[in-house]
């Protein structure tokens, strides 16, 4: 999940970037580490296995990213079906992970500030940046999402944030400073792991890590110069992602949201 790529898993990007955390992001990003993003066979052990209090921390992730590339390198593919009808200007991934979805946006020429709370994974995302052309467009920041990090307020054109899962009490506030970020005519688009496809008896993760589309809208509370779109969607997936997963349909919560101007 995404968990916190600020990000069930917590950051799983899954479907993430992979396939699927861009079209399966693996079928998964968790990243929140913010990140959230998805796992191999092995990795639910490491959420088992760690006390759920760090499972959003710094540590966390930069320990998960040391052992291995996590995701694809593919855009998330909710992201691709919202941004391809975008005009490109300035945009936030918030829980970028190791840059598959910057890297898709400056590709078609938008100007990328991506945040990750993992300083292994931002370096892995800006050598990936370098290979792909796109150095020049890509503004890397190491941030938290739980802290009293904020991105400048009306400043971007596309806010997103992929499959970065927080528990429900900071989870308002997080999306109140990205909603805050988004400039007159710009777009909020959050993608969330929904419990209906990660919850359950087989995992660690409980129910305060998820929330549907239309309980991600209603914390909000955006004023009526907003166009709001909440849905809870399916997509195929892999899971876990890697050459041992089993193909599967799994739901994502994705709220959009679109500031009058």
């Amino acid at each position: 999940m995404a968990t916190p790529h600020a990000h069930a898993q917590p950051h799983d990007h899954g479907s993430d970037h992979g396939s699927d955390h861009g079209s399966d992001h693996g079928s998964e990003h968790q990243h929140q580490h913010q990140h959230a993003h998805q796992h191999g066979a092995e990795q639910p052990n490491a959420w088992q296995e760690t006390d759920p209090a760090l499972w959003f921390t710094e540590g966390f992730w930069d320990d998960r990213y040391r052992e291995r590339p996590i995701w694809s390198g593919e855009v998330n593919q909710r992201l691709a079906e919202t941004a391809v009808e975008l005009t490109p200007g300035r945009a936030l991934d918030v829980g970028c992970g190791e840059g598959g979805d910057a890297i898709w946006l400056a590709r078609r020429g938008w100007q990328v500030t991506a945040s990750d709370v993992s300083a292994v994974a931002l370096e892995r995302a800006r050598a990936a940046a370098e290979a792909a052309g796109v150095a020049a467009a890509i503004t890397w920041e190491q941030a938290d999402g739980r802290s009293d990090w904020a991105p400048p307020a009306g400043a971007f054109d596309l806010v997103a944030a992929s499959f970065l899962q927080f528990p429900r009490r900071e989870l308002v506030a997080f999306h109140r400073k990205l909603a805050a970020a988004v400039a007159p005519g710009g777009t909020l688009l959050v993608t969330a792991h929904h419990a209906d496809s990660h919850g359950g008896e087989s995992t660690p993760f409980t129910a305060d890590l998820f929330a549907t589309a239309a309980e991600m809208a209603a914390g909000l509370d955006l004023d009526d110069t907003w166009t709001v779109s909440a849905t809870d969607p399916t997509r195929e997936a892999v899971f876990p992602p890697g050459p041992d997963g089993q193909r599967m349909t799994v739901r994502d919560a994705v709220l959009r949201a679109v500031r009058g101007r």
